[in-house]
């Protein structure tokens, strides 16, 4: 007879290990480095020195190491912490689209002595025509809109059979995919206004007042809330390899999508792949993402000539 005993596994999957005295391999990296740096300089100066005096100058770097070790900042840990802000510090805050690189300025322009802008490194090289990104030599990404359902009005039974489809579905993957929830603003001016002019010709009077009153009721809230949808995102990549490489990977991405939509249609999810426009948008939204949508006649798809309408 065999007994199962039960494994904790924790919520975040992505937890480091922790291998000697609840230390995690980086942290017992940084004490055993601190300790061994402190070691070795008492072999090298501590017969010339008091032992009082080793100890006053150890000290300090004994801490600074048991901190780095330990410290967390914002939910990071401190050694990284302070790695990302050197980056960040040394790392040129002037960015500028210019994939081949930055002119120097001509010797005639009296240009102010700083640092120069360097050229903004984006994963996403372009779109194609049917809306997948190309990400360069890393490949093609293939974005879809997925519907919800809601999970905690169903039935036991109806829980299970979703949550075996949605395995199903895991278990199927052939390549990396990516869920993104995403919240952006909400805007009801249109809604209202269309709801007030076809209140007019509604058949009866009450059917009137009541679109009106509706109408008031979505204004008020506007007016007192910042309205915000939730918008669910399934990502899939492909690598491309080889000549033909990146239509290759384009016709993988789109097969896998359409596998990912038969399977989750038995959850009663809709995917739907986002056209050129509808991805230009959300890339777009992505660099300010508090500011609301562009409307779809107010944004260029790739390739478009800009051009102005008003006259000089």
């Amino acid at each position: 007879m065999s007994w199962v005993q039960p494994v904790r596994i924790p919520a975040d999957v992505e937890q480091e290990d922790r291998i000697v005295g609840g230390f995690t391999a980086r942290q017992v990296a940084i004490l055993g480095g601190t300790g061994g740096f402190l070691y070795a300089a008492y072999l090298l100066v501590g017969d010339r020195m008091p032992l009082t005096l080793c100890a006053a100058i150890a000290l300090p770097v004994g801490m600074l190491g048991v901190l780095l070790a330990i410290g967390r900042r914002g939910g990071m840990p401190l050694d990284r912490y302070l790695l990302s802000a050197i980056r960040h510090q040394r790392s040129p805050k002037s960015l500028t689209s210019a994939p081949e690189g930055i002119p120097p300025a001509p010797s005639w322009v009296a240009a102010r002595s700083g640092q120069r802008p360097a050229p903004l490194r984006l994963p996403a090289r372009g779109l194609t025509g049917d809306g997948l990104i190309d990400l360069g030599p890393d490949g093609v990404a293939a974005v879809a809109e997925v519907s919800t359902v809601s999970f905690a009005l169903r039935t036991p039974d109806e829980q299970d059979a979703l949550i075996a489809v949605f395995g199903r579905w895991l278990n199927s993957l052939s390549g990396p995919a990516q869920i993104l929830v995403r919240a952006e603003r909400v805007d009801l001016t249109e809604t209202i206004a269309t709801l007030v002019e076809n209140a007019q010709g509604l058949p009866h009077p009450a059917l009137t007042a009541a679109a009106h009153e509706h109408a008031d009721f979505l204004a008020n809230i506007s007016a007192r809330h910042d309205l915000l949808r939730r918008q669910v995102l399934l990502i899939i990549r492909e690598p491309s390899t080889g000549a033909n490489g990146r239509d290759a990977a384009a016709a993988r991405a789109l097969r896998r999508l359409e596998e990912a939509a038969r399977l989750l249609s038995a959850c009663g999810l809709t995917v739907r792949l986002l056209d050129s426009q509808a991805t230009s948008a959300l890339l777009a939204s992505c660099f300010d993402p508090t500011a609301p949508p562009l409307p779809d006649g107010e944004f260029a798809t790739p390739g478009e000539v800009i051009t102005r309408g008003d006259r000089w």
